[in-house]
């Protein structure tokens, strides 16, 4: 299949307001490239064992910060690459843009070699299926294999919205004066049966699931029950695939939808994903969904959009508990107030 490659060189200061123009755009999905990120690993030697680094690592220390998104080749498609490149290379001068086709053959597992091992908060950490990893006693391992359309956890749209679900789910365990947490054992070849236990945990509805990770981190974090929706069937396919090779589909129901029309299911969390407007569509209709005093954890929102957002979130009856910031992203933890439930 062939497929539209757009590569934007620009200077690093334009990197995260050009990440924003693209994600006005509907590109979601961008590989960043920054040289100063390798000068800061490069700069911290006590804390890295280098055994080597390859000369095509050390490459990237004299070449421009990069954007690369990837498009299905398609008529409207080039269209949308062409206006894209128009308008950067008006409103951020000084881009270099370039615009290539690309045979998906040649490139379709290159993605992987950006995806290690990542430990995302105090507890979880996201793994490929296909690298090797020995976690530590306290480590909860979330393997996954995305495909090249969906997250893989690192970014920090789904980082925030992991940190946060932690906290709430961890806190609500504590304050039940039961241990939550489903231990996965030592190693990558765990005893998936104790996954299936009964815990009498909480619920979860996962909204806009993507690849199934914040799904499988629940699961991992003790929730009893979660739905994992999402208007994509290969979303879909992805999160089943994946729910499966964490062995936790007695936990997780997979089903398409768009965010919640036509659901009926209670939850005591409900996780959302998105983007600013849709989040804001959304808070609408989770009260609905909710249980009495549930929490709504929101993510995938711009920082210059967290007021305008909160401010819908506020007025579908819920008190904000916390916006969490990384970078230009935030995420919003609310609670529903007493009589707002539907």
């Amino acid at each position: 299949m062939k497929y539209i490659q757009t590569d934007i060189e620009a200077e690093e200061e334009m990197l995260e307001p050009l990440t924003g123009f693209l994600l006005n755009h509907g590109i979601t999905g961008t590989a960043v490239e920054d040289p100063a990120d390798l000068e800061l690993i490069l700069n911290k030697e006590e804390d890295y064992e280098w055994d080597y680094i390859s000369e095509k690592v050390m490459s990237m220390r004299d070449s421009r910060p990069r954007i690369t998104f990837y498009l299905e080749d398609s008529v409207e498609n080039r269209l949308l690459a062409a206006k894209i490149a128009e308008e950067a290379g008006q409103m951020f001068p000084g881009t270099d843009i370039r615009i290539t086709w690309e045979d998906d053959s040649l490139w379709k597992d290159k993605w992987k070699e950006y995806f290690k091992p990542a430990r995302i908060t105090d507890r979880l950490t996201v793994k490929p299926t296909w690298e090797e990893y020995h976690p530590q006693e306290d480590e909860l391992v979330i393997e996954i294999d995305p495909g090249m359309a969906f997250g893989t956890g690192t970014h920090e749209t789904t980082s925030l919205c992991l940190k946060l679900m932690e906290v709430c789910l961890l806190k609500e365990g504590r304050s039940s004066g039961r241990e939550k947490v489903r231990d996965p054992g030592k190693g990558c070849t765990q005893d998936h049966d104790r996954f299936t236990e009964k815990t009498d945990g909480p619920s979860v509805l996962d909204v806009g699931c993507g690849s199934g990770i914040l799904s499988i981190g629940a699961a991992l974090l003790g929730a009893e029950e979660i739905l994992a929706i999402d208007i994509d069937p290969e979303a879909v396919r992805v999160t089943e695939e994946n729910v499966r090779l964490n062995h936790v589909e007695k936990l997780v129901r997979v089903r398409q939808g768009n965010l919640v029309d036509g659901i009926d299911f209670k939850a005591d969390l409900i996780v959302a994903n998105l983007m600013a407007d849709l989040v804001m569509e959304l808070s609408a209709h989770v009260a609905g969904h909710l249980s009495l005093g549930g929490v709504f954890i929101s993510s995938g929102i711009l920082v210059e959009k967290a007021e305008e957002v909160a401010a819908a979130i506020r007025k579908a009856g819920f008190d904000i508990d916390e916006i969490r910031k990384d970078g230009m992203w935030c995420a919003i933890m609310a609670h529903l107030r007493q009589g707002s439930e539907k």
